[in-house]
């Protein structure tokens, strides 16, 4: 049997309280279970930013996930934060340097929901802080239904990467964000578009795999969820 390729996966930290009196790492068991499903081996990776070079120098991909939190607007000249934004520097920190050296060293990426957005950064995108404010008829990306339903369809755009691991034209998908990519990056492609026009995918063809997904995968909301996690595994075995 193969080896099942190392998958980083970062994971969400939380100040002293709740959980523990002491500051916490914490993450939904179903990244986890998704990536060892497809085949990987997810390990997960503390917030030290001064070894991202070390982490991606072991690892044969990186697992970027979500969280209920913000990209600093600072990281990509998109002025004061918003009201509604809230920042996670620590974790922001880290997660920018392990995707950045991981696209360094050609290193599959796979970013979701808000690792969509961070990777949109780190290819020199921009992003929009607060869907209701500059979306004019914006759907409920805060889906008022459980996660593990689907909030809206996404159309999946032809000629892209996410197309051609999905082979489809629309996903049914399950929408956790109040900030989407604005624009992609220099030489960034967009993969999804939700029916109100906000960005709901971005990838980058200079790279081997470098992909992001604004819903949450991992919840298999739509059957064809699954073969994203397999292609970005296997991705990582090359």
């Amino acid at each position: 049997m193969p080896a099942r390729p190392l998958i980083g996966v970062t994971l969400d930290a939380e100040p002293a309280g709740g959980w523990s009196k002491l500051p916490w790492y914490a993450l939904r068991q179903n990244y986890f279970s998704a990536v060892i499903a497809a085949g990987g081996l997810p390990v997960a990776l503390p917030h030290h930013p001064e070894l991202a070079a070390a982490y991606l120098d072991t690892l044969d991909g990186l697992l970027v996930t979500g969280g209920a939190f913000d990209v600093d607007p600072a990281l990509w000249g998109g002025g004061a934060p918003h009201p509604k934004v809230t920042l996670k520097p620590g974790r922001t920190d880290f997660e920018l340097a392990a995707v950045r050296e991981a696209l360094r060293q050609d290193l599959p990426v796979l970013g979701i929901c808000g690792g969509q957005q961070l990777l949109a950064v780190a290819f020199g995108g921009t992003l929009i802080q607060h869907i209701p404010d500059e979306v004019e008829g914006a759907l409920a990306h805060e889906q008022p239904n459980p996660r593990t339903e689907p909030g809206h369809t996404v159309r999946v755009l032809e000629g892209t990467k996410l197309g051609d691991i999905v082979g489809a034209q629309r996903l049914s998908v399950n929408s956790a964000h109040h900030q989407a990519v604005a624009t992609p990056g220099e030489g960034a492609l967009v993969n999804a578009i939700a029916p109100d026009g906000v960005i709901e995918g971005v990838e980058h063809p200079a790279y081997r795999f470098a992909l992001g997904v604004q819903w949450h995968p991992e919840y298999a909301v739509d059957p064809r969820d699954p073969m994203i996690f397999s292609a970005f595994v296997a991705a990582c075995r090359r």
